[in-house]
């Protein structure tokens, strides 16, 4: 499911730099436990709602006008989460400062290096970009976007495009409980762009909606978003790696049981997973090396895609089958340790927790 081929020049531009920035949209703990969450960076004050100096004026008034661009990085990976950025700033900046200033464009285009240090400007307190614009993230893990994938049919698959729909809207609605005066809103497309587009119009009626294909590339504050959620995507697959890296250490190689041969391959330099996607030939070939024969691979992994499934259904995984429940719930808990008559039942169940004994005991 959702394995996006790619072309090999291209790899390259999805790998992250060696020296990614480590934005503050990283949250270790929850990258390294698998969980999905969100970060917003602090509101600029200039964007905000002020007091009227004047009285016959309002007591506050509202923000200047700005314009929020979203955009996604790592749809299509099979390694690492996939994670929404959004970006806002006053609508007069946003080709000047964005396009001609700092020459934001799609991620996609921009080489590892470049994106890293656009991002880093946007986090720097002295820079122009931090003290006019604001930005955030919602990161789905690979864990929890296969857990989504592969609902039970009574569950109901909850796909990608609707987990990428939610972000969206989770991160629109932030940013607004957060006092920004958005007015206009520009999405990179997920499926169809006028059904897209009446979808988010129907959660924002107040805001002038654009939904397109290639946003990235036609709007500066899309190309903005982009390298929020590519840097972000970047340095999760860092954290996600080194950690991965340091257990095979331990373990003595490669997450396997250890053995001579496999502790000396450890000695030698760990093998880069590159840039997560399945076309991606290091990143297969890390999938290969690094699987568990009964639970796969960790948190990293997204088991709903196509290239984990067959991996372990072909390559040396074990398959487990769990036993059907076919008496709706009314299991008994002394199933669960004992068969046979009652008596039998009964005595085995004393070695549990003790017979019962009758007063004449004493």
């Amino acid at each position: 499911m959702e394995d996006t081929p790619m072309e090999e020049g291209n790899i390259a531009l999805e790998t992250p730099a060696p020296d990614v920035f480590v934005p503050p949209s990283i949250h270790h703990e929850a990258t390294l436990r698998g969980e999905t969450y969100s970060h917003f960076s602090p509101v600029p004050p200039s964007l905000l709602a002020q007091p009227s100096s004047s009285p016959s004026t309002p007591a506050t008034t509202s923000g200047p006008p700005c314009v929020l661009g979203v955009d996604e990085a790592g749809r299509g990976p099979v390694l690492g989460p996939m994670v929404y950025g959004v970006f806002y700033l006053p609508i007069p900046l946003s080709t000047p400062l964005l396009q001609t200033a700092h020459h934001f464009d799609d991620s996609k285009v921009l080489n590892p290096t470049v994106r890293s240090d656009l991002m880093r400007a946007l986090c720097t307190p002295a820079s122009e970009l931090h003290g006019s614009c604001g930005w955030a993230i919602r990161s789905l893990s690979a864990r929890d976007i296969g857990a989504g994938m592969l609902r039970p049919a009574g569950a109901g698959a909850y796909n990608l495009n609707a987990q990428a729909q939610d972000a969206t809207v989770s991160l629109i609605q932030g940013v607004l409980d957060r006092g920004v005066n958005v007015r206009e809103i520009y999405v990179d497309t997920v499926g169809p762009p006028a059904a897209y587009q009446r979808r988010l119009e129907r959660f924002f009626p107040s805001v002038r909606i654009t939904v397109a294909k290639k946003a990235d590339s036609l709007y500066p504050c899309v190309s903005a978003a982009s390298v929020c959620a590519k840097v972000t995507r970047d340095a999760a697959l860092e954290v996600l790696y080194e950690a991965r890296a340091e257990l095979n250490k331990r373990n003595g190689g490669n997450g396997k049981e250890g053995g001579e041969e496999e502790e000396a391959e450890v000695e030698e330099e760990e093998e880069s997973w590159g840039s997560g996607y399945p076309s991606d030939g290091r990143c297969v070939s890390w999938l290969r090396k690094n699987m568990h024969p009964v639970f796969g691979w960790g948190p990293e992994c997204r088991f709903s895609w196509g290239t984990a499934k067959d991996m372990l259904e072909t390559k040396g995984g074990v398959k487990v089958e769990w036993p059907v429940d076919e008496d709706d719930g009314t299991s008994r808990l002394t199933d669960f340790f004992v068969s046979g008559d009652r008596e039998k039942e009964a005595d085995e169940l004393g070695t549990w927790f003790g017979n019962p004994v009758g007063l004449e005991t004493f």
